[in-house]
């Protein structure tokens, strides 16, 4: 089997193009049915093996099949978000064999995060994976690949200090807003979804007991049982430009393909503040808020881009722990790739497995005859040169029977394979 990765980033690809590869959780199972159809035809193998991670700062495809794939591969998710091949070749990276095994295992162990070491990641992957299973597109291969990156990340995170004073996407936020609002237990706080990330943001909210918190969600439920366990109020998302102007901070993460925060409703807004500043942080990709309410005068708008600043500057000081990971990741490639070779030997790693069993049995035969015959008094070098003459017996019983059996030929290359075996010149 052959292994490749396709993926964008927050390193290779600005937001708004990432924005169009997002897939949302319930987009998935139907888009690796089509991905798959795709890559079978292209490879002419119908086993093909396919995952999609897609987070706010990546959508990657991992694929296996019995050839490789990567132009295919691109064609199809250049495609899908409605760019040329070019565009997207040009933003993203084509990996293959062992540097997708070193990426996946990078990736989940939160190296190749906007948060270096951040733990949120892991959680994405194993959804992935989760999603790619239930879809019936996870096959031995893939399955080993992300079971190695979860072994490996759980090393990682274990043996070393990588996750040590990291800098949380919602941390970040909290600290653009104690620039912006001199107590922030005097502001009002509009949060918009009720996703993981929301979660996380309102946590690093909630500590600084701001004066109001509101959730705004699609799914009422689901919004309700987080502003439960905020003492927040909820509304539903059709009334959120009638209240925006009563809150000082609006942070946003949803999975809409599509705006919900518009620039005539924060301008709206604005009026009956009287131009109070309003602090907006869209974690959204695609964007939630639209991108021209950055250029209003009083609103301060920050983008899942615009925190990289911030979170970033403790990475110099972990530069040492990223060395020792990367240690942990080059032994988990090695042994991934040593897999892979064992696999692709087919029938000779089950042979071998085999062949040992077989000769085991019969010296385990030949060792309890050995013994029975000690226990009955018989000579010692009598009963060991019976154990020696009926293992070399049994193992070359069936070489002598195929010697006397077959055609002429078959007797031909029975012997020329004895003889490479057995009578080797300096053989002992």
């Amino acid at each position: 089997m052959a292994v490749w990765a396709l993926g964008i980033n927050h390193n290779t690809a600005p937001l708004d193009l990432r924005g169009r590869f997002a897939f949302a959780i319930d987009q998935i199972a139907p888009t690796l049915h089509g991905l798959r159809e795709a890559l079978s035809s292209a490879t002419r193998h119908p086993e093909v093996e396919t995952a999609i991670l897609s987070t706010c700062n990546r959508t990657e495809i991992y694929c296996a099949a019995g050839a490789p794939a990567l132009e295919h591969t691109l064609g199809w998710l250049a495609h899908s978000g409605g760019v040329s091949t070019d565009v997207l070749r040009s933003h993203s990276y084509l990996l293959e064999e062992g540097s997708v095994a070193r990426h996946a295992f990078r990736v989940a162990s939160g190296l190749d995060s906007m948060v270096l070491g951040e733990t949120q990641i892991l959680g994405q992957m194993k959804n992935a994976v989760r999603a790619a299973e239930e879809a019936g597109a996870l096959g031995s291969t893939l399955n080993q690949l992300f079971q190695r990156s979860f072994a490996v990340a759980k090393e990682v995170r274990s043996s070393t200090e990588i996750g040590e004073h990291s800098i949380s996407m919602a941390a970040a936020a909290v600290r653009l807003a104690g620039q912006l609002f001199e107590d922030l237990s005097q502001i009002r706080i509009l949060f918009v979804g009720a996703g993981e990330m929301i979660e996380l943001a309102t946590a690093h909210f909630a500590a600084k007991n701001p004066a109001h918190i509101t959730i705004a969600n699609r799914t009422m439920e689901r919004g309700e049982k987080l502003a439960a366990r905020l003492g927040a109020s909820v509304m539903p998302l059709a009334e959120i430009p009638e209240h925006l102007h009563e809150y000082d901070a609006i942070i946003s993460c949803t999975a809409s393909t599509l705006p919900i925060i518009g620039l005539g409703a924060i301008e709206r807004a604005l009026k009956k503040r009287k131009h109070r500043p309003m602090f907006m942080v869209d974690l959204a990709v695609p964007r939630d808020i639209e991108p021209e309410v950055k250029d209003l005068r009083d609103v301060y708008l920050y983008t899942v881009d615009d925190l990289a600043s911030v979170v970033r500057t403790a990475q110099a000081q972990r530069q040492a722990t990223v060395a020792e990971a990367e240690v942990i990741i080059d032994a988990g490639v090695s042994n991934f790739m040593q897999w892979m070779h064992q696999r692709a030997q087919g029938g000779v790693v089950p042979f071998i497995q085999q062949l040992n069993a077989q000769t085991d049995a019969w010296r385990e035969a030949e060792i309890a005859r050995a013994k029975k015959l000690l226990a009955k008094g018989e000579d010692v070098d009598a009963v060991l040169d019976a154990l020696s003459r009926g293992l070399t017996q049994k193992m070359m019983h069936g070489t002598l029977a195929a010697l006397h059996k077959g055609s002429e030929q078959e007797r031909a290359q029975t012997l020329d394979t004895v003889s490479k075996l057995f009578l080797r010149p300096g053989k002992r």
